[in-house]
């Protein structure tokens, strides 16, 4: 089993660095392959699903049209949705990037 860091600031150093070097990639192509070499193919395919319900939501989307849309699960849904509103508002702020284009 891996040991947590003891400092939680430790393992916001590495989140930090993570998301540091996603931010340097010049592309949406490199940044696929380090997201391919970084996560499993389930962490991918789950992490796709999750943005894909974001704009629904948005657009409010009734959750079993949701699903009927995308055959992502109900509860993954919901998951998405509480998320979206109490979370740390990074999926709103990828939305407003995506609009903006």
């Amino acid at each position: 089993m891996k040991r947590r860091p003891t400092d939680p600031e430790e393992g916001e150093d590495s989140l930090d660095e993570l998301a540091a070097a996603m931010l340097r990639l010049g592309s949406v192509a490199q940044l696929r392959a380090f997201l391919e070499d970084l996560c499993t193919p389930a962490e991918l395919e789950a992490m796709s699903d999750r943005w894909k319900v974001v704009p629904l939501l948005e657009q409010g989307v009734p959750y079993r049209e949701i699903h009927d849309r995308t055959l992502v699960s109900v509860t993954t849904i919901g998951r998405v949705a509480r998320t979206v509103e109490r979370g740390a508002g990074g999926y709103s702020a990828a939305l407003k990037r995506r609009a903006s284009r």
